[in-house]
């Protein structure tokens, strides 16, 4: 009789570097722990909530999920429950205390431990906490071998960040800036276009610092040029790019490398240089405008996308209709806008002149509700074009649609089938929304299969 298998059930919570984590621990804790996943959480042996702690709400959502698991703990007594990440860095030993059914804590530079931890869980049948920082983040090269048919993929570069925003407390949660050895990474995608993956995003706190610490003279630029030249991949992406570090080069390889999407996420903030000072971003509004141009200059139709934070402490009325009017004047194909909110061991904590919730909510408001605007506008000028779209998948709406993204990071949803997954189809676009596009396959029109 064979033996039962072990399933375990990774919760991943907040950004792309967040679900890349969850990859690697899953395929540590096959290797080492011989856990399948599973997507039924009430199946699972073993679950992990792998937490992100740069917004109060994503706190608040992972502390809800962990209360949620006490009840099937208490069901079932073997199930290891666990936390990881940035809010199991932060919180240590407390999270136990809050909640002491969980059996472990993993901090951000012990992900490549995490087998060894829950094995240590179950051996001693006492909590485990492992937060410590080291050297080297040695989880940050593990390889996640795609399931078959995947079509994207992510690779991280670098972790940490050097920065130090007010609002911010992920450098003291993921630590200084590493990069990885530029030679690894190319070996990684290399393989990964072995493996059928036609698009791969590259990962880190601010991309455009990578290769800072390194010993050679590969900086981001140069690595997506090593990329580039690797056959199978078709289409190369990045975030999270920091303004002040949004170099010329960096600028050109949207004109010179026709792999790279054309599509950078460049959080602003806010649009006020007072407010930018005190949030310690290192450059002015007129700064970013200028970059913004260039983009537009050497890439025409760039897609720029955003993050604004609205209620920061201090931000006036004036304040935050300057941030209205950069919106107007860069038109931004999405943004995320978030209300600020104190989180501990930030500096802005200490900040005086915190604005009422009732503004903040206000002013949220405002801002989301003329960025849709722009968004359906933005998208409806699409309709009639013919653009490229990457097949990745079967559409959630219709089992007749497939779906897949443009180069400008836009949904597209069009009647076909499963054999056009990792195929590059010309589409006519022919209906706007605002989260997604609908479109025809054109007949004749380019349908082959890029690999």
């Amino acid at each position: 009789m064979s033996e039962k298998k072990r399933l375990c059930y990774i919760h991943t919570m907040g950004c792309q570097m967040n679900v890349h984590d969850s990859e690697q621990m899953a395929v540590l804790l096959k290797r080492h722990g011989g856990y399948d996943q599973t997507d039924d959480v009430e199946q699972a042996d073993l679950v992990i909530v792998n937490t992100c702690s740069v917004r109060e709400k994503a706190e608040q959502k992972a502390h809800s999920f962990i209360g949620r698991m006490r009840k099937l703990k208490r069901e079932n007594p073997d199930m290891i429950v666990g936390v990881a990440g940035c809010l199991a860095q932060q919180w240590g030993e407390l999270f136990i205390k809050r909640s002491p059914h969980l059996d472990f804590v993993c901090g951000t530079h012990n992900f490549h431990r995490i087998a060894e931890i829950v094995d240590r869980t179950q051996r001693t049948s006492r909590p485990v906490i492992e937060t410590d920082f080291h050297k080297s983040v040695r989880s940050i090269g593990v390889y996640a071998p795609p399931q078959p048919g995947t079509v994207h993929a992510f690779v991280t570069i670098m972790q940490g960040c050097n920065n130090f925003c007010s609002y911010c407390i992920v450098p003291y949660l993921r630590g200084r800036e590493e990069s990885r050895d530029w030679r690894d990474i190319v070996n990684e995608v290399t393989t990964l276009a072995d493996d059928g993956v036609k698009e791969v995003t590259l990962l880190g706190q601010n991309v455009n610092s990578y290769g800072q610490t390194l010993d050679d003279d590969v900086n981001f630029s140069r690595l997506i040029g090593y990329i580039h030249d690797i056959k199978g991949i078709e289409r190369i992406r990045f975030t999270t790019s920091h303004p002040k570090d949004l170099s010329d080069g960096l600028i050109d390889c949207f004109h010179g490398l026709p792999k790279l999407c054309e599509h950078i996420h460049l959080p602003v903030q806010a649009g006020s240089n007072r407010i930018l000072k005190r949030m310690n971003r290192g450059y002015t509004v007129e700064e970013y405008m200028r970059k913004v141009e260039k983009l537009h200059e050497r890439c025409h139709g760039i897609s720029v996308t955003s993050d604004i934070i609205v209620g920061f402490p201090g931000e006036t009325e004036e304040d935050f209709q300057k941030t209205i009017d950069l919106m107007e004047k860069v038109r931004f194909d999405n943004t995320f806008s978030f209300q600020y909110s104190d989180r501990p061991g930030i500096a802005s904590v200490g900040y005086a002149e915190k604005v009422p919730m009732e503004v903040k909510k206000r002013r949220l408001v405002v801002l989301q509700s003329r960025q849709k605007e722009i968004t359906l506008e933005k998208n409806q000028a699409a309709e009639g074009a013919v653009v490229d779209v990457l097949v990745d998948g079967v559409s959630k709406n219709s089992a007749r649609d497939v779906t897949g993204r443009t180069r400008t990071n836009r949904i597209v949803n069009f009647e076909g089938d499963i054999s056009l997954i990792g195929q590059v189809i010309d589409v006519k676009i022919t209906t706007a929304y605002m989260h997604s596009l609908r479109g025809v396959a054109v007949p004749g029109g380019r349908f082959h299969n890029v690999g």
